[in-house]
């Protein structure tokens, strides 16, 4: 077991899936605050929709789907963290071997084109694909998180939601809305792994230190979640709206008409309604969890980390 988790790839996954479950047990709360309010349930405020939730369900309501919730959090970070190391290395590796050999060309007729793939940020890249690849595995479990934590009464447990989404809208039900996830994701995971990397790569080279200390991490990483969230923040409005519309009895074709929808609701301040509660959930989850994860890869590789 020791010589497997040894191997940088399973490492990363390993540190990946330990960081995300160790911070969203701790979260939970504002995770449930910030669903509701993105979505237009219950009050627009922080404190009263918490205020709500002790009502209604009591303490545990803020825990409103957390079992899917975790879940959901071991694979999505694994995943996700697991693909962005694994592509961000691989295309790194590649864009050194096309300095030296030259990049892939393509045939055009007489014409050989080459492709400026060196002009890419390995980092980018690794971002978008961290953020694909995380959502095509696990969107089912995102779905029914959004379903428990908005509709508590109608879905009171995993078993009965997966039930009730299969009977009424079949096997895609649980795919509801992926491909305005995937839109909303690629600008959001692109950006945050590159404001991660880039943020800490600067701090280091300006302060002269091969690592970071615990509450550099966690700063480092809550910037980079805020602005992350900011950037694709009506995405992820307009996602919601369609993934949950359907309790509510309207639900927009597509992810065009969400934003109107919305605009025409609301205004253009309702494209970031719910950003405070957002920002209160994803500056500590991101700045935690990078936290953990570094911590976790140095316990795991050691001395190899920066070999």
């Amino acid at each position: 077991m020791q010589t497997f988790l040894r191997n940088r790839e399973v490492a990363e996954f390993v540190s990946g899936a330990l960081a995300g479950a160790m911070t969203k047990a701790v979260l939970a709360p504002l995770e449930t605050i910030r669903t509701r309010m993105v979505v237009g349930v219950g009050s627009k405020h922080i404190f009263g929709s918490f205020v709500e939730i002790v009502e209604h369900n009591g303490w545990q309501g803020l825990w409103a789907g957390n079992t899917i919730n975790m879940l959901r959090i071991i694979p999505t970070q694994a995943i996700e963290l697991g693909t962005f190391e694994c592509v961000k290395r691989t295309m790194a590796s590649a864009q050194e071997k096309w300095k030296e050999d030259g990049c892939p060309k393509i045939q055009l007729g007489n014409l050989k084109i080459e492709l400026p793939f060196h002009l890419l940020s390995p980092i980018a890249i690794g971002g978008a694909a961290a953020g694909i690849a995380s959502t095509l595995v696990c969107h089912p479990l995102e779905v029914l998180k959004d379903r428990m934590t908005v509709n508590r009464q109608a879905y009171p447990s995993i078993a009965i939601a997966i039930n009730k989404i299969y009977r009424t809208d079949g096997l895609g039900g649980l795919y509801a809305g992926l491909c305005p996830t995937l839109v909303g994701m690629l600008p959001y995971s692109t950006c945050y792994y590159f404001m991660y990397e880039t943020i800490k790569t600067s701090y280091c080279r300006a302060h002269k230190k091969k690592s970071l200390n615990r509450p550099e991490l966690l700063i480092i990483g809550a910037l980079s979640g805020l602005t992350a969230s900011t950037i694709s923040f009506p995405l992820e409005v307009a996602r919601k709206r369609l993934m949950v519309g359907s309790l509510q009895g309207k639900c927009p074709p597509h992810m065009i008409a969400a934003l109107a929808e919305v605009v025409q609701e609301e205004g253009v301040k309702g494209l970031f309604r719910g950003w405070a509660a957002s920002s209160l959930k994803v500056m500590p989850t991101s700045g935690v969890t990078w936290m953990f994860y570094e911590a976790w890869k140095e316990l795991l590789l050691g001395s190899r980390l920066h070999a």
